[in-house]
């Protein structure tokens, strides 16, 4: 067999060609893009029959250059993202009179095998229901809300932690897209009384989602989400999370500990199972035994054991945790300190020679030892088990493209202990950033580590205020430092930062 030196290069973007016909061309796996200023006709050796025949038909003076397989589909994908991009335009105004009730049974029409790109089915809610999906991926959505009001529906993307409005639509025609989500998620469509809780995959440009869908019965009708669950080759590493230099060394001095316990606190939806997750790569080894509880599994890792939470069969965190113990593990990652038994077994796995990881609900890394001590956690425990504590947001960007300078009021100046001269920027909104004024988020923290001071101050108070400014004393850098950081260098806006939390000390 003739063998042929495939060019490796990710970076070629999708040409098309006055005179061929898009689908036709993706059919027969041609793909015509760019290299060096020069129009090339891109193809792959698996495909050489399909791709010869179709070019036998025209008569092209492109220069032919083969792909290797990388190269190939990544090219392939971008070129499946500008037809979907055309044939969803539009597709808001689906009428009733397209919609077909018997299109609901066609359950066919999506597999988890299929790529939804590459679906050619022209029935109009499989195809909106596709686009929702499609849309949220390429909009970097990590929920998907679907709304019922008196006179209308709705769908909501939330973007970097901030709920968008997609589209509205008839009320009639989201029932039946609520019915088709209820399909592809194997729940009961004719139950909608009580709420629902599903799981579905698809596969966009050649990678496999998890959805997970709450069904949920509202006063005007049913409403959905579906969260939109990350693989483990999305989970960032340390360096990737967005925090300073500093704390992530830091958090690799403490991730080299083989026993105690290092906790991240923070408000839902500050990025506090990435952190976790992305902790638990970093001291992911062949030679070590990983297990996980959590709930519900947001990452699905290869490399680490993950039990989920469920209730109603009596697998608490609690009881998760005591059946971990026994397996022999050496770091274990429990998704959430709920109760004082949880927060006891975890204390106690950290003194046995476990690196336990967890979460709290507090609103700063300081308040995680009187939280822990209203749990009926000895003090003297917490100072010999815990390590440190994280303290974490997530802040939205503003625009590069479109952010406008602002003026600092002198009442927030005061407030806030800002310089009054300081040069702060707000946002505005453009095309680039979807008429937000922002564009992706960056992680931020505190950190707060147990030192000397901090053990001996332990034996006679847990009070918060105390600790705290002992922990300022020490050099604790505060999430209200790095927010005033970050506004001062026009990273994001006074509304973002006192959204966040400025107000903080």
């Amino acid at each position: 067999m003739l063998k042929i030196d495939a060019v490796h290069n990710l970076k070629l973007e999708p040409l098309e060609i006055e005179g061929v016909d898009l689908n036709v061309a993706l059919k027969n796996f041609i793909l015509f893009s760019e290299m060096n200023g020069e129009i090339c006709i891109c193809l792959h050796d698996k495909y050489i029959s399909d791709s010869f025949s179709f070019l036998s038909k025209y008569n092209f003076s492109y220069k032919k250059i083969f792909l290797d397989e990388e190269s190939f589909d990544k090219l392939y994908n971008k070129f499946l993202e500008v037809r979907t991009d055309r044939e969803l335009v539009g597709i808001n105004e689906t009428t009733e009179e397209e919609v077909n009730e018997e299109d609901l049974s066609l359950t066919e029409f999506l597999r988890n095998t299929k790529d939804i790109l590459t679906s050619e089915e022209s029935a109009p809610i499989i195809k909106f229901v596709n686009s929702l999906f499609y849309q949220a991926v390429k909009r970097r959505s990590s929920d998907i809300h679907i709304e019922m009001h008196e006179f209308k529906g709705e769908v909501r993307f939330r973007i970097d932690g901030v709920l968008v409005r997609h589209v509205e639509l008839e009320k009639n025609i989201l029932n039946l897209v609520v019915s088709r989500i209820k399909v592809i998620s194997n729940l009961d469509i004719s139950e909608k009384r009580i709420p629902q809780d599903g799981r579905t995959q698809v596969k966009i440009a050649g990678k496999t989602l998890d959805i997970r869908v709450s069904v949920l019965p509202t006063y005007y009708g049913e409403r959905v989400v579906m969260r939109i669950l990350m693989q483990s080759e999305d989970i960032p590493h340390l360096p990737e999370l967005g925090f300073d230099r500093d704390m992530v060394k830091t958090f690799e001095e403490l991730l080299k500990y083989s026993h105690g316990i290092i906790l991240v606190t923070g408000p839902t939806g500050s990025g506090k199972s990435t952190t976790l997750h992305s902790f638990l790569q970093q001291v992911s080894t062949p030679e070590k035994n990983i297990i996980t509880v959590e709930d519900p599994v947001e990452y699905k890792a290869d490399n680490i054991s993950q039990i989920q939470v469920n209730s109603k069969v009596g697998l608490t965190f609690a009881a998760g945790l005591r059946s971990i113990l026994r397996q022999d593990p050496d770091v274990v990652m429990v998704g959430e300190i709920r109760d004082g038994e949880t927060a006891s077994i975890a204390i106690q796995a950290a003194l046995t020679g476990h690196l336990v990881l967890s979460t709290l609900h507090t609103n700063n890394a300081t308040a995680a030892i009187t939280r822990l001590a209203d749990m009926k956690v000895e003090p003297f425990l917490i100072s010999s088990a815990l390590l440190g504590v994280l303290a974490q947001r997530l802040v939205r960007l503003l625009c590069p493209h479109c952010k406008e300078e602002d003026i600092l009021a002198e009442e927030f100046s005061k407030e806030f202990d800002l310089p009054t001269d300081a040069k702060i920027y707000k946002a505005s909104g453009c095309r680039e950033c979807g008429y937000t004024g922002y564009m992706g988020r960056k992680a931020i923290g505190e950190i707060f580590i147990l030192n000397d001071k901090i053990k001996t101050l332990l034996k006679e108070t847990t009070n918060d205020h105390v600790i705290r400014q002992v922990a300022k004393d020490s050099g604790l850098v505060t999430l209200s430092d790095r927010l005033k950081e970050m506004l001062l260098d026009g990273q994001t806006s006074l509304d973002e930062a006192i959204r966040v939390g400025i107000k903080d000390s």
